[in-house]
């Protein structure tokens, strides 16, 4: 094909040059938003009267014949053109004339490609958010299911203290919320429409950019054309949400592949959300928890890229920011692949309800509310902290627990002990107190996923969860 810009050469493009320069292997992905932008910017010409109703009528005609064609397979971009809006245009022009050729007035590559990238990311958040909030819909399932099973809650992956399954699943569901928030925000700056920029500085036409804006579902036109042709933040920001989401996934990843693990063995994965070894045959393995933590460095990696590039850049446009498109690309693909399939894991895990509390047990996570217990009987925390670290201490030379110690060495440390000890450093009890706007009691998860239901407008549904017993 040959090159649109060729007037002002002598020679022919070098092969080597043409396969560097291109971007076609992946911008042609852009097809559809390409095809929607050149149709609301010849309808915009031709109402202001910069084209005839009939130039406008065959351009309008031929695109959506090319739109089909593309859908339908019958027609496939070809793979010397330099874009795929050059090769929109070569082919309109091959099926309706010099009409064709016509489509580019008052327009460039510049806010073009522009226009196509933020249409594509924009449809990109429609469908990665419908994908969170199907994860959400999960998680708010087994978080119901599993309200008041009991788990030992960690800090410095030490245990600490008793909390339920449920309230640790909607630690994630306001993890991932926040992503949705985070979604919604940065489509909402993207809604910007930078067509008529054209290549920089405007255009002497009489243009409508309000028009084209409208048609295209934009909230209006960016007010000033240096900046539309060269603003790339929103691909900067949609691979920031995009990152932190996935450090979420990748977060949740890491504790389902220790919980899956003999030494924790509070999970396990469906069998056809696991896999096995080559060579032990013992082996299930939470493979898709460690690939969606470790695609989290490609998300990474995207937006170090992303802002790399564009960090040294003079206004208005330069060939650099062609890099902008494999980065958010992988990470759309990315995030979507992951999502995809961490859901119906998550939705098909077995939960080890028996060996959580096991766990529970041992650890001395009740020792906050043996220290609670004295401090409502009069003594000042700290020293109430203390007589219970004593006491731990004790409990460990002796090879016992908080809850075996008789309440005979319970008053050897204070005379405030007394029988209805036991039944404060019962873990149902530990945890059924903690009643505090968004604490861990069984009541107070209920009310977490009561709120981010009507929050979301996700209905309860049937869980899927599985619980094995010992």
């Amino acid at each position: 094909m040959k090159a649109m810009w060729a007037g002002r050469f002598s020679k022919e493009l070098s092969k080597e040059l043409n396969d560097f320069n291109s971007s076609i292997p992946f911008d042609a992905r852009m097809y559809r938003q390409d095809i929607e932008g050149s149709l609301a910017h010849a309808a915009m010409l031709a109402a202001t009267g910069i084209l005839s109703a009939a130039e406008g009528e065959a351009i309008c005609s031929g695109l959506e014949s090319i739109l089909h064609d593309l859908d339908s397979g019958a027609l496939r971009p070809d793979p010397s053109a330099e874009d795929i809006h050059m090769f929109v245009e070569a082919e309109l022009t091959k099926r309706i004339g010099d009409a064709g050729k016509r489509l580019h007035t008052a327009r460039s590559r510049n806010d073009q490609v522009a226009l196509d990238l933020r249409l594509y990311l924009s449809a990109a958040i429609d469908e990665t958010r419908a994908l969170l909030i199907e994860l959400l819909r999960v998680l708010l399932d087994q978080a119901e299911t599993y309200a008041s099973a009991i788990l030992p809650g960690y800090t410095h992956l030490q245990r600490a203290q008793p909390v339920t399954f449920g309230h640790h699943l909607m630690a994630y569901a306001q993890m991932f919320t926040r992503d949705l928030d985070r979604l919604a925000d940065c489509k909402k700056r993207m809604s910007v429409s930078p067509l008529g920029s054209c290549a920089l500085a405007g255009t002497t036409f009489p243009i409508d950019r309000q028009m084209t804006a409208a048609a295209l579902g934009f909230d209006g036109a960016c007010g000033n054309s240096l900046d539309g042709v060269s603003d790339r933040d929103f691909v900067l920001e949609l691979a920031s949400c995009l990152a932190v989401l996935m450090m979420h996934l990748s977060r949740f990843s890491e504790e389902i592949v220790l919980w899956c693990s003999w030494e924790f063995r509070f999970v396990e994965l469906d069998d056809a959300y696991a896999t096995g070894s080559s060579i032990m045959p013992q082996k299930k393995n939470p493979d898709v928890a460690e690939l969606v933590r470790g695609k989290t460095g490609r998300a990474y990696g995207n937006l170090m890229s992303l802002l790399t590039v564009m960090k040294g850049l003079p206004l208005a446009y330069n060939k650099d920011m062609q890099e902008d498109k494999e980065p958010i690309f992988d990470s759309v693909d990315t995030v979507r692949q992951c999502l995809t399939i961490f859901t119906p894991m998550l939705a098909t895990m077995r939960v080890r309800t028996d060996r959580m509390r096991q766990a529970a047990s041992a650890g001395f996570i009740n020792a906050t509310d043996c220290a609670d217990y004295l401090t409502g009987k009069g003594l000042p925390f700290r020293t109430a902290y203390q007589i219970t670290g004593a006491l731990v201490a004790r409990c460990i030379q002796e090879g016992t627990t908080l809850e075996a110690l008789p309440l005979s060495v319970y008053r050897e440390f204070s005379p405030c002990f007394d029988e209805d000890v036991y039944q404060a450093i019962d873990l149902d009890a530990c945890v059924e107190k903690r009643r505090s706007y968004g604490g861990t009691a069984p009541a107070s998860v209920q009310k977490q996923i009561a709120s981010l239901r009507a929050q979301l407008g996700i209905a309860a549904g049937a869980s899927e969860a599985k619980e094995v017993l010992a």
